[in-house]
């Protein structure tokens, strides 16, 4: 079994990334991690049923329309909607997951997760992409000094 460090580390060496749930509000964090990651050289792409485009790309309304597919999906949804979205993960053979979480539940549903184990999706439970990408703003480094020593920082 890999340990949340390789799932992360794996989930960010794809290249090609949906981000599901990214919103049509320019100033909304989701569209910051959004355009950071574009600039960082990943192959976005927004998936929202409510836009036709963001920041100059094609929306998408479901995963499964997606083309060409991604290699990975990033999910910034309300936990009830991630149980629908890892479904249409799996139909579309997505298989790397990232349930977004800073504080409270974020993206991240238990029955999300036991449906990924089931189908062999691997799912990243939580946490910011921010706090392992390098030459991340300090205060996204701080947020994972303080998980480091509360013990919670993925091994």
């Amino acid at each position: 079994m890999e340990t949340t460090r390789e799932l992360i580390n794996e989930f960010l060496a794809q290249h090609r990334i949906a981000m599901v749930g990214v919103s049509r509000n320019a100033k909304d964090f989701s569209r910051m991690l959004f355009r950071d990651l574009v600039q960082r050289g990943y192959d976005m792409v927004p998936v929202t049923p409510n836009a036709a485009e963001v920041d100059g790309k094609t929306c998408f309304a479901r995963v499964q329309d997606v083309r060409p597919p991604v290699d990975a999906a990033l999910l910034m949804t309300k936990p009830a909607l991630t149980e629908r979205v890892v479904g249409d993960c799996a139909e579309a053979r997505i298989t790397r997951v990232w349930m977004y979480r800073a504080a409270g539940s974020g993206a991240v549903s238990e029955a999300a997760l036991a449906f990924c184990e089931q189908r062999g999706i691997h799912a990243v439970p939580g946490y910011c992409p921010y706090m392992f990408l390098p030459d991340a703003a300090f205060y996204h480094k701080l947020h994972g000094f303080f998980l480091k020593i509360t013990g919670a920082f993925p091994k």
